[in-house]
């Protein structure tokens, strides 16, 4: 028994090195000191044989300070390098905003007599209206007071009456000419004032086809002659308002385009590609609560939500040229803005920038990248992952 358990322990002792050398085998698909493309039993070469630096990655050395990812699996994870180059860029002003109905396909559904309010079957927030259809009835039958509704039926009828009974006495010479004018005046007078009227009411119709956004009143509700009911936006065309702080007032006037990007998302839309144009007036004259509000009207293409924030930002006057970046490849640490640059195929040196302004799509860089450098545009978190994935646990080397 004595004989077996030095057995076992003698196995165990032997078997640790080996699992030493395994124990960083999650990181082995980023890391570039620890991926071993071979077996250590299968082995044709000797570790103290080869020449110091040597890398199992990558054909080219790495110096300190480099990452170093092997080219095949940079492009199976998307990593994509460009060249920095200086390209035009315009002023560019970043503000709030939100998507708003367009005001050319808004329109109010209103009461034409007081009463009390029947909506019409299924109509409710997000239904569809055509033209005419009715909305909502008004009636004040029952109403204290009477129905003024019933009150001009009658003047209506009455007035046509008298009118009947007046033409062809006219026509005999038995009746004057202003008399009858009389009659028909007071006839044209009530039948405007009965006009929508019927039994159940007057009726509440809509004047343009498109999408019920908000009901302005509640089933049963009394409402005044004249009073929104409901409103409709259509959804052919949108409006983006831009909310520019009154401190950068003057360069309201430069304002020549706008992209957003919807809280709801991570794209930027550029309004040219929907068919934008700014539609605001005088922006002095329309100042409110410390902002200057800018009015953008576009093309509706389904991918943007009515009532929306957005973070919006304002194309003024080209600065000329200038060094820009995609977003895509800049990375915060720690509150500083980073780029990786390709000191050679494979390998990549993480580099401090300083950056300037956004139009949502690129950045301008002030310093810390200069034209002709390769840096990675794609792909950028792949990189960051192989960074942080070479750092090796206390002890280990390729000793063994």
């Amino acid at each position: 028994m004595k004989l077996s358990y030095a057995y076992i322990a003698a196995a165990l002792i032997a078997a640790m090195p080996l699992g030493s050398c395994r124990s960083d085998s999650g990181r082995d698909e980023l890391a570039h000191h620890h991926d071993h493309g071979h077996d250590h039993e299968a082995e044709n070469h000797d570790h103290e044989a080869e020449e110091p630096g040597h890398s199992h990655e990558s054909a080219e050395e790495a110096h300190d300070g480099e990452i170093v990812l092997a080219p095949e699996k940079g492009e199976r994870f998307g990593v994509k390098v460009a060249e920095a180059a200086e390209t035009p860029f315009s002023e560019v002003i970043v503000a709030s905003g939100q998507i708003v109905p367009s005001p050319s396909e808004t329109s109010v559904v209103a009461a034409r007599s007081a009463g009390i309010v029947r909506l019409a079957a299924g109509i409710a927030p997000g239904a569809k209206v055509s033209k005419g259809a009715t909305v909502a009835t008004v009636s004040a039958q029952g109403m204290s007071g009477g129905d003024p509704n019933e009150g001009a039926r009658v003047a209506l009828e009455a007035a046509r009456r008298e009118l009947d009974r007046l033409t062809p006495l006219h026509e005999e010479g038995i009746v004057s000419t202003r008399d009858y004018n009389a009659a028909r005046q007071r006839y044209d007078e009530a039948r405007v004032a009965a006009g929508g009227r019927s039994g159940a009411g007057s009726a509440a119709t809509a004047a343009t086809s498109g999408i019920i956004t908000n009901l302005l009143v509640g089933q049963g509700q009394y409402v005044e002659a004249g009073q929104p009911i409901a409103e409709i936006s259509g959804s052919k065309r949108l409006t983006l308002r831009a909310d520019l702080p009154e401190g950068k007032a003057a360069s309201a006037a430069r304002v020549t385009g706008a992209s957003f990007r919807p809280s709801y998302s991570s794209e930027t839309i550029d309004l040219d590609k929907l068919n934008g144009r700014r539609v605001s007036g005088d922006p002095y004259a329309a100042a409110n609560g410390g902002y200057i509000p800018l009015y953008f009207d576009f093309d509706s293409d389904g991918s943007v939500v009515s009532g929306a924030f957005c973070e919006v930002y304002l194309r003024g006057a080209e600065k000329g040229s200038a060094l820009t970046v995609p977003l895509s490849a800049l990375s915060e640490q720690q509150g500083q803005m980073f780029v990786y640059v390709e000191a050679h195929p494979g390998a990549y040196r993480k580099q401090p920038v300083t950056i300037g302004s956004s139009d949502g799509h690129r950045v301008e860089i002030l310093s810390g990248l200069r034209a002709g450098e390769r840096f990675v545009a794609d792909g950028v978190t792949f990189v960051r992952l192989a960074e942080t994935s070479d750092v090796k646990p206390e002890g280990h080397t390729h000793s063994h």
